[in-house]
């Protein structure tokens, strides 16, 4: 389902998704986080309130079947087998365990190299946080993320030296080292073989 949104196979669902998040993680630069999720919630059971309000009227004047317009998302089962549930955390927290591991590495100079490696990477980062906040830096990686897979597939290279493509530039070049006549015979005297 994400590959399709990030390729637009459907345009109208990845244009929505796109702009949502687009417009969200814009209005973090005037609100707070709290602000906009409290909006967005608003806005969202304005929308669940009114649609449900709207088919119960229809139902009572005999104008729909009465069936709860949201009866499919409230069906939707998402609980979590012990088994699954486990099996998640222990790599949430195996996960969490190695890369702590990995920054005390870093930072205790377990490796002299990999420690000077990832000091110059830190202070690369300060010159980007220099140029960008956060939020400008993930609002570009949203635009990338929807943008460059799609640019990618409808401007995709195509392999230079195919048999086809050699051959057809293989004549070009011979017809072009002629004065761009074709070549001369290659049989002596110019003699023509006879075809029995």
């Amino acid at each position: 389902m994400t590959v399709d949104l990030i390729y637009w196979k459907d345009t109208e669902r990845s244009g929505m998704v796109l702009t949502g998040i687009v417009v969200g993680l814009l209005s973090l630069f005037q609100l707070s986080i709290i602000s906009v999720l409290a909006t967005v919630s608003l806005a969202v059971m304005c929308f669940t309130i009114s649609v449900r309000i709207y088919y119960q009227v229809l139902h009572i004047l005999n104008w729909g079947d009465g069936v709860h317009p949201f009866k499919s998302y409230l069906d939707l089962d998402i609980s979590l087998s012990g088994e699954l549930a486990d099996k998640y955390m222990q790599k949430a927290i195996v996960t969490i365990l190695s890369v702590v591991d990995a920054l005390k590495r870093l930072f205790f100079v377990g490796n002299l190299f990999n420690s000077l490696k990832f000091l110059f990477l830190l202070y690369l980062v300060t010159f980007v946080g220099k140029l960008f906040n956060g939020l400008t830096l993930l609002i570009i990686s949203v635009i990338g993320l929807f943008s460059l897979p799609l640019f990618y597939q409808r401007h995709q290279v195509t392999p230079l030296l195919t048999n086809h493509n050699l051959i057809i530039n293989l004549e070009i070049l011979l017809r072009l080292a002629h004065g761009g006549a074709a070549p001369p015979d290659q049989t002596p005297g110019g003699a023509k073989p006879n075809a029995h």
